[in-house]
């Protein structure tokens, strides 16, 4: 059946792969994004889709972003929280402000996006919550304990969001991309991007839309005895 679905980050790259897939699944969807005007312009004329703008780690900011979707669309039953950034750089020489956008954009999202929608989902008795983190999440990743510490924080908020909502229809996921051939991974130096594919068993990059059509299964009514579950979508890379 279809259903409204909220993609974060949902106009480039992973996003909107997901994005694109899942209105191919059938669902209404519409899209946040941050901050790239012209992209996500470009996102809603190529697609339909529409877009809103607002700060995934402001709680006030999402939850009046969400009021706006709903009074437009209908209630959020699916849930793709995706967006997320970067700031890297050892540890030692990390600035507050490196670690704390990072966990704000990364984590502290995670509840802005989803509680403003969760007791609307129990009282429908349905909903579909899914998590893009990261294998850096799983494995840890050398300059980047910021983002290896939110990736992993984001496992952790499926697995106990999960069990509390479980008899209520709703369902709670992670997926934990490797490298994905976006313009982020793209805009590598060449020699650092040979030795990354160098380390993927399957030999190639994984592509956004092998991400998308797992959270599109995930969305799904054949998806709903997965709860609680991490999915990593590595090629190989690591084997939890």
């Amino acid at each position: 059946m279809a259903k409204v679905a909220l993609v974060t980050g949902g106009t480039r790259g992973i996003g909107a792969a997901i994005s694109r897939a899942l209105k191919e699944a059938g669902h209404t969807v519409v899209a946040s994004y941050a901050g790239n005007d012209e992209a996500a312009a470009k996102f809603k004329a190529e697609t339909g889709i529409p877009v809103y703008k607002w700060d995934v780690g402001d709680y006030d900011a999402c939850a009046a972003g969400i009021a706006a979707v709903e009074a437009e669309n209908g209630p959020v039953d699916i849930l793709v929280n995706n967006a997320g950034i970067t700031k890297d750089g050892f540890f030692h020489k990390m600035s507050k402000d490196q670690w704390s956008a990072v966990i704000r954009t990364n984590l502290d999202s995670l509840f802005n996006m989803t509680r403003p929608v969760i007791e609307g989902m129990r009282a429908r008795n349905f909903g579909r919550i899914i998590v893009i983190s990261s294998i850096n999440g799983q494995k840890g990743q050398m300059g980047q304990v910021n983002y290896s510490a939110a990736k992993a924080g984001d496992i952790g908020f499926v697995k106990a969001l999960a069990q509390e909502n479980a008899n209520k229809g709703i369902t709670v996921n992670a997926i934990t991309p490797g490298y994905i051939g976006t313009d982020m991974v793209a805009a590598m130096p060449e020699e650092a991007l040979k030795r990354v594919v160098a380390g993927i068993p399957v030999g190639r990059l994984g592509k956004p839309e092998e991400i998308a059509q797992m959270v599109v299964f995930l969305a799904s009514d054949h998806g709903a005895f997965a709860t609680g579950a991490t999915f990593a979508v590595n090629g190989g890379q690591y084997m939890a």
